[in-house]
């Protein structure tokens, strides 16, 4: 298949997959609502960075060996879920600010950012579900004829567009006219993202140990 087309799937594919509800999505609405627009920036550049993860060990193959051995795959969804209700349970804690707290919130932003950087990345990273996904992706989709060149573009491109879709949603969730609202308001969006992120953990836990049955 010659560049363009798989290109055209690919970016389609992944289109589909960064846009879907999931864990990434929760944790950049988290940071935009609870410290704002540079916080959930930080966010959505760890989970492209993440992408390369993803990227990397698929093309070294080392894909394979999670996708082969079954105990290696659950232990990633398990140490998912469990980094997933750590941080449901500090979104489950927050309490309705006065409105003399507004400032103060927006002055946590600065030293959230390094935080926000590493929770994208380490949310994305773990999800097992972005594992299948490139997974599947480069061993479906991408064929096995097509240049190592080609597939890094492919990879630096989802990193790239990833990172690009999540900053997108960071501005739109931070948008001047809704800002004090979500400064005053948001730590209902918390606590909604807090349920959000056990039901997301309490899925992964359940269809791992539920596939483990099954098998």
């Amino acid at each position: 298949m010659s560049f363009w087309p798989e290109f055209l799937i690919i970016a389609s594919v992944h289109l589909l997959a960064v846009a879907s509800p999931g864990p990434d999505f929760a944790i950049v609405l988290r940071y935009a609502v609870r410290f704002g627009r540079r916080a959930a920036v930080y966010a959505s550049l760890g989970i492209g960075l993440a992408i390369l993860l993803h990227v990397t060990y698929s093309l070294v193959g080392i894909g394979v060996l999670i996708k082969t051995t079954p105990w290696l795959f659950q232990l990633l969804t398990v140490l998912s879920a469990c980094y997933l209700l750590y941080l449901a349970q500090g979104a489950l804690r927050a309490k309705a600010p006065a409105t003399a707290d507004a400032i103060a919130l927006e002055q946590q932003v600065r030293p959230a950012g390094f935080k926000a950087f590493s929770a994208g990345f380490i949310t994305n990273g773990l999800n097992p579900k972005a594992t299948l996904f490139f997974l599947s992706l480069f061993a479906v989709v991408i064929s096995a004829d097509t240049p190592f060149s080609y597939k890094l573009i492919y990879g630096l491109y989802m990193a790239v567009a990833t990172a690009a879709w999540f900053c997108l949603l960071s501005f739109a969730l931070t948008n001047t006219k809704v800002r004090g609202f979500l400064l005053l308001k948001g730590y209902w969006f918390d606590r909604l993202m807090g349920v959000l992120l056990v039901a997301l953990a309490a899925q992964l836990l359940l269809s791992s140990f539920g596939n483990n049955v099954g098998g």
